[in-house]
């Protein structure tokens, strides 16, 4: 059964008034000449020599302009952080999206289809917010016991063409989503791969079942800093980071099915050279650092994955 997860809004006015009291209503001809752009106010009675807003201990207005550019730049940065579904990282029906602090998560739902946001194994929820409550039934369960237990967030829209975000607190992390409903394409589960929980044991109930891929690790030294470029084969990396002294790459689920890429690390000469690494799950760890390097795969059309560090990108102009 669904339990419906309890949303909790909240709205303040605040008011505020200048030290040196309220000032004085703006005349006609001002609105006509600074905001309609008209020159009557040219032929209006003179006015006397305006006081200087410093002297009055009042802050300057904010130009028109700079207003009109404060939403773009919101909506540019909210672009950005919008992670779409890849082919490539899902597993059967469910998409792994890899977690990254500050990043939007795209669900396409439909109605009359139930779609799942499975959180980690062993995390709790906190609460659930979703921005439009009337139109969408969000919901929460739990699968699994003990240190498997998994919360799943439950999401249905009552029709199509709508669009909200969702908020879910745990006590891990807060995940931020970006909810669509579409007539068909409704995605039947999500869930996260994390990568500084895939590196280090973890203790208690957060403890992962699966042996480390590697140990001693600083998580908060992880730098992330890589592009992954080139073709998109079902092996594709979803990302590459380092620790100061290894470069580790994560590939999807789907590495367990098939052939695993060779890797090559581009060389001072720009030559290719092999590099010595080893398969730890769906990581490769690599015993060096490299800026740019190459996965291949096949013969005459062979399939070519390129991981470039981003400074490289930017010293190149790219």
């Amino acid at each position: 059964m669904i339990r419906p997860a309890t949303v909790a809004l909240a709205s303040a006015i605040s008011l505020g008034a200048c030290a040196g009291g309220a000032a004085a209503a703006p005349t006609a001809a001002f609105f006509a000449a600074n905001l309609l752009g008209d020159d009557r106010s040219a032929t209006s009675t003179p006015q006397p020599p305006p006081v200087s807003m410093a002297a009055k201990g009042e802050r300057p207005p904010v130009s028109q302009g700079d207003i009109s550019s404060i939403p773009g730049r919101v909506e540019a940065a909210k672009r950005a952080a919008v992670r779409e579904p890849d082919p490539d990282a899902y597993l059967g029906a469910l998409q792994i999206y890899p977690w990254a602090e500050g990043a939007l998560y795209r669900l396409y739902t439909a109605p009359e289809q139930v779609s799942d946001v499975a959180l980690q194994p062993g995390e709790s929820l906190v609460s659930v917010a979703a921005g439009d409550t009337a139109r969408w039934v969000i919901g929460d369960t739990a699968s699994g016991t003990g240190a498997t237990r998994r919360t799943h967030i439950l999401v249905k829209p009552s029709a199509v063409g709508l669009t909200t975000n969702l908020l879910i607190a745990t006590d891990r992390r807060v995940y931020h989503l970006e909810l669509e409903s579409t007539p068909r394409a409704a995605m039947a589960s999500i869930a996260w791969t994390y990568p500084g929980d895939s590196l280090v044991a973890l203790s208690g109930a957060a403890a992962v079942p699966d042996s480390p891929v590697a140990a001693g690790i600083a998580v908060d030294a992880l730098d992330f800093n890589y592009r992954i470029e080139g073709d998109r084969p079902e092996w594709r990396p979803v990302r590459a980071f380092d620790d100061g002294r290894q470069v580790f790459i994560e590939f999807p689920p789907s590495l367990a099915q098939g052939e695993a890429p060779p890797l090559f690390v581009t060389g001072d000469s720009g030559q290719a050279e092999l590099v010595n690494y080893r398969l730890r799950g769906r990581y490769y760890v690599v015993d060096r650092l490299f800026m740019a390097a190459e996965l291949r795969l096949g013969g005459r059309r062979q399939q070519v994955v390129r991981i470039v560090r981003d400074d490289l990108r930017r010293r190149r102009g790219s």
